[in-house]
C-alpha cells in the first residue's frame, strides 16, 4: 500500500487590482487504483457513503442520493459519532466528464447554489492502475491543520484510500 500524498493550500489574495479572487485550496492524492474505480467512488451512492465524511463522522444510513448528470443533485447527511449532531450537505453537478472530471456546488440544503462553494475533482490516469486525484475547492479559505474544512476533506481522502483498498486494489496509505 503506497498512496502518495501531496497537499497544497492557498489563500488567494487577488487576481487583479480591481478584483479579489475567492478563497480556495487544492488537495492532490495519488491512489493505487484504476481511474474507473476512483470515479465510481465519487459517483455511486454505496461507495460515497463509505467515505464522504472525515473520521469521527458517519453518513446517516439511507441519506446518500446522487444524480450524476449536469443539473443533477446530490445530498447526504453526516452525523458526528460523539454528539449525534447532523450536518446535511447538498449540491448540484455543473460539469461531468466521465471518468475524469466532476464540478459541483457544495452547500447546506437551502443555501443558494449561485453563491455556494464549487468543487472540481480531476482524475488523471498515471499508468499501472494508479490515479492522480486533484480536489480543488473554490469559495472557502482553508489550510492544513485548520481542524475544519481542509482537514475534514483530507481525512475523507484517507477513508477513500481505505475504501479503494477494500475494493480489491492497493488503495494505499501515507
Amino acid at each position: 500500500m503506497n498512496e502518495q500524498r501531496a497537499s497544497m493550500a492557498e489563500a488567494t489574495t487577488g487576481a487583479s487590482t480591481n478584483d479579489q479572487a475567492p478563497p480556495q485550496f487544492t488537495i492532490t492524492r495519488i491512489f493505487d487504483a484504476p481511474r474507473e474505480l476512483v470515479w465510481q467512488a465519487w459517483t455511486e451512492e454505496a461507495d460515497a457513503a463509505e467515505w464522504w465524511h472525515p473520521r469521527g463522522i458517519s453518513i446517516k444510513p439511507g441519506s446518500v442520493a446522487i444524480d450524476v448528470r449536469v443539473g443533477g443533485r446530490y445530498a447526504y447527511t453526516m452525523v458526528d459519532d460523539a454528539t449525534g449532531d447532523e450536518y446535511p450537505t447538498a449540491g448540484v453537478y455543473r460539469e461531468i466528464v466521465a471518468p475524469e472530471r466532476l464540478v459541483y456546488t457544495w452547500r447546506s440544503p437551502g443555501d443558494d447554489d449561485a453563491i455556494a462553494p464549487v468543487i472540481t475533482v480531476t482524475l488523471r490516469e498515471l499508468g499501472g492502475d494508479r490515479t492522480e486525484m486533484q480536489f480543488h475547492l473554490r469559495g472557502i479559505a482553508a489550510r492544513p491543520g485548520d481542524e475544519n474544512v481542509y482537514d475534514g476533506w483530507d481525512s475523507a481522502f484517507d477513508l477513500l484510500a481505505e475504501h479503494l483498498a477494500s475494493r480489491g486494489t492497493d488503495g494505499g496509505d501515507r
